[in-house]
This record gives structure tokens, sequence and C-alpha cells, in this order.
């Protein structure tokens, strides 16, 4: 088939390298325009133009414009933008979707899952419509979620499967998709202060924003990154946001820092954060 190709982030550009790979034929690739680095002038392609200008393809930052490729059908993997009807009236597209539809539809599936603790997830290949992640369904996987994965691991996982099932779909023809069915969940994009670590709550739920990737806290006035961690269930000693050594107390259980990034400092090992700050015993993350 005659394809079109519109996503913007890595796990997109795994796909479309996967689609050449097969012998696809890749008529244009639609992306977001370059974006500014930093305060310079230099700007930079987002991984999937990066991945088609190594693949020699013609890239786009206009959806309507594929209409003059001719491409028979669109493959969309988290392009992040919704396409109007007037352009899926020209040129059907499939959506290759992280989630187990309708749970989790919109912008942020993988994180909504993880911070839900939701035991599983999924890859959902979707004919796309007017509304927010509401077509039917071609086909559908389901995997577990980790007890330990984060969003990355995760979406990178997700997006192997998804690979197979629209590989196996575009061979053996998409058929007729069937609507979704049950009830909908929908899967805003995380804000910062969702992240930020409210040590009241149970370790095991503080551990869930951990595995998102930007969680915080603060310490001393400034803010304290925390990428990674392990949940502590049977340690009950230390209360709310206390610290010893590198455990901190939480409302069930407790956290073990593992990697943490102070304010305009690069990541470190907790524990050499922990002995050079130096705690006092009254002192608290978050406070």
């Amino acid at each position: 088939m005659r394809l079109a190709f519109l996503g913007t982030p890595e796990v997109a550009a795994g796909t479309l390298r996967e689609l050449v790979k097969a012998g696809h034929d890749v008529r244009v690739v639609v992306t977001r325009a370059d974006t500014r680095r930093g305060r310079g002038p230099a700007s930079s392609p987002s991984p999937v133009k990066a991945a088609a200008v190594e693949l020699g393809l013609p890239v786009v930052h206009k959806p309507a414009e594929i209409v003059g490729f001719g491409p028979e059908l669109g493959v969309v993997v988290a392009y992040g933008r919704i396409i109007k009807p007037d352009l899926l009236a020209e040129v059907p597209m499939v959506n290759v979707h992280f989630s187990l539809l309708p749970r989790w539809r919109g912008a942020a599936p993988v994180e909504r899952a993880i911070l839900a603790g939701d035991r599983q997830s999924g890859v959902c290949l979707m004919e796309l419509e007017e509304g927010l992640d509401t077509g039917p369904i071609y086909a559908r996987a389901a995997t577990p979620i980790g007890d330990d994965e984060t969003a990355d691991d995760l979406r990178r996982r997700l997006g192997a499967i998804g690979n197979d099932l629209l590989l196996r779909a575009l061979s053996e023809g998409l058929g007729t998709p069937v609507p979704q069915v049950g009830e909908p969940t929908y899967a805003a994009k995380v804000e910062p202060a969702e992240l930020h670590l409210d040590f009241s709550l149970s370790a095991q739920v503080l551990d869930r924003s951990v595995r998102i990737g930007r969680a915080w806290t603060t310490f001393r006035g400034k803010r304290l990154l925390v990428k990674a961690a392990n949940v502590l269930p049977d340690e009950q000693a230390l209360r709310p946001g206390q610290i010893q050594g590198n455990k901190v107390g939480t409302g069930d259980g407790a956290l073990e820092l593992l990697l943490v990034q102070p304010e305009g400092k690069p990541v470190m090992d907790a524990s050499a954060w922990a002995r050079g700050a130096r705690p006092l015993p009254d002192e608290r993350l978050g406070e």
C-alpha cells in the first residue's frame, strides 16, 4: 500500500523504520516543525523527522499536504494533533494507540495507566475518526504492566507490540473494525503539579509518580527530582517526609530513593546526595 505516516516521538520513529524495513511504500511523513533548543537559534527536528531524513523520505508539517502524494492509507502513531474530518474523507487512517480502548483515550495513556495502578495495558489498532480516540478497532493486544516498569519502558514495549500488530494487519488486510465497548476514561496530559510528591500518601502511590519520570519534591527550598525509587512496604518507623539515609517516610511504608537530581546539578546516587546534604533530624522532604 501507498502510505502516509504521521507521528512525532521516538516510539513513532521506530514504527516508521519498521514500515520501511518491511517494504511498505511510505510516500510522505508528517511531523511537527523543528523546535528551538535553549536560548540560541539552533533547532531540533522531531525524532520522526530525523528518521525520515535518514530514510530519504519527504517530510511535511501540515497533514493536508499528504493528499498530493497519493497515499491509500495514513498510519498515525503518537502524532499529537487532531486530524480534520475533510482530510479523513480523502485519506482513511489507522491509529496505533497505546491503551486498551475505550480506557485511556487521549494524550497520555501510558502515564495515566501507571498513575492509576492499572495491572495491564495494551495496543489498539483503531480506525481514525473525528472524535478523540473514539474510532472502531481493527485489532488489539493486551500486556501486563510490571510492578517496577517505568513509563518509558512500557512505552517502548507497547511500541514493539504495536509494530507487530500493524505490520500483520497491513499484510493480512485490515478487515472490518468493531466498535469500542465499555466505559471511556480520558488520559489528559500529566501536568508537573500532579507529579509533586505528597509524602502523606502511600509509598506505592508515590512510586507510580516516580515511574512517570518527572516526580519532584523540595529540600531546603530547592527542587529535588526523584528519578528512581523502590517501595519499602514494611518500613513504618519514619514519619511522612522524614529522611533516614536514602529512605523517606510516607503515609504507608517508605520510599528508598535510588537516583535524585538536585536543582542545578546532575543526576546522582541518592545515598551520595544524602551523605552530602546531611539532613537534620527535624528536616522533611517537601517542606
